[in-house]
């Protein structure tokens, strides 16, 4: 080999070294699947916004998002590893999770207020949920040992108050003494539509209720070992979120109603419109730490009320339910803020 041909060979490594290796080779998306807690709905609107719009692919995945539904545990799930991101409807999940060992965590939490509340007609003797004390409540099986935990050590509510929720409106609609439980972005506006009255609604998290809502859970082995991944199903969603309550909300609508034919355009608009008045997203810690905040303090207030009230054993590790790596880094804020309390 001449000396020219040497250095015109080096030349040429020396592009090809230069060269990126994504414009080189076009990388092959890595495939995940993530499923919700529900049917398709508005409370899922940032996930299919960032499948609709491409968020996903630009982070290199290939996302599939299965519907939740009656049938679905979605923690079981993603314990069971046979998905690689679920949604949770709670805290309790994740807790409930790490109790048992399971290999499976939260890594960001996207509504900053659980979106339960209490629902009552126009009535001049309610106008608190402490002014709930004593009266029958319509509860559903699973919320007697959730966040019913929470009404009774916070304002005395006892057991005898409970009366059956079916998830069927006429009890409701029937009786003006009626209290009932519901989702701020479901029940208040079907009452409205249907009985033709605008019901008080008292949502928990503005009375004090700590717990987060819409959690992504994670394998705890995609942690470990993918968290490159996981960061990028994280930042993703965000995005998605992001857009999907700034933007334009009509490419995740058309995939919404695309998977669920019970959804109208009605129904998607007024919870839109309640994520966004009420904060549920953008608010709460998010405003300052970005979407899917979490802070230990949080976590560790609604686990130690949980102990008080012998719903979880002192040998639990409540830190093993969540991770905040992945979040508080001001995504989806203007500006940015310092990461804090990770673990």
């Amino acid at each position: 080999m001449t000396a020219l041909t040497r250095r015109a060979t080096l030349a040429a490594l020396a592009s090809v070294a230069a060269t990126p290796v994504w414009a080189a080779t076009k990388a092959k998306p890595t495939k995940v699947t993530f499923v919700t807690d529900w049917k398709a709905q508005a409370e899922h609107g940032g996930y299919y916004q960032a499948l609709a719009t491409g968020l996903y692919k630009k982070a290199g995945l290939d996302v599939a998002i299965k519907q939740g539904g009656p049938s679905v545990n979605t923690p079981q799930l993603i314990a069971a590893s046979a998905v690689d991101f679920a949604m949770g409807s709670n805290h309790f999940q994740p807790l409930n999770l790490a109790a048992v060992g399971a290999d499976a965590l939260a890594v960001a939490a996207i509504f900053q207020k659980d979106p339960q509340v209490l629902i009552t007609h126009p009535r001049d003797d309610i106008k608190s949920i402490a002014d709930m004390k004593g009266k029958p409540i319509m509860l559903s099986d699973a919320t007697i040992s959730t966040w019913w935990i929470w009404a009774k050590a916070r304002y005395g509510f006892t057991d005898k108050q409970i009366r059956k929720y079916t998830f069927n409106l006429a009890p409701f609609l029937t009786d003006k003494k009626a209290i009932q439980q519901g989702y701020v972005t479901s029940e208040p506006y079907t009452i409205e539509k249907e009985g033709k009255i605008k019901p008080q609604v008292f949502l928990l998290a503005d009375y004090g209720y700590p717990g987060y809502s819409n959690l992504i859970l994670a394998r705890s082995k995609h942690v470990r070992e993918r968290p490159k991944m996981v960061q990028a199903f994280v930042d993703a969603t965000i995005d998605g979120w992001v857009g999907y309550l700034t933007g334009d909300p009509k490419p995740a609508n058309d995939l919404i109603k695309k998977d669920n034919s019970e959804m109208t355009d009605d129904i998607i608009a007024q919870a839109i419109a309640q994520l966004r008045d009420r904060g549920m997203v953008l608010g709460g810690d998010a405003a300052q730490l970005g979407v899917g905040a979490m802070t230990n303090a949080r976590w560790k207030t609604f686990f130690d009320l949980m102990k008080e009230n012998k719903v979880y054993e002192n040998e639990v590790d409540y830190t093993k339910a969540f991770t905040t790596k992945f979040v508080n880094k001001g995504r989806g804020v203007t500006k940015p803020k310092p990461a804090v309390d990770a673990h």
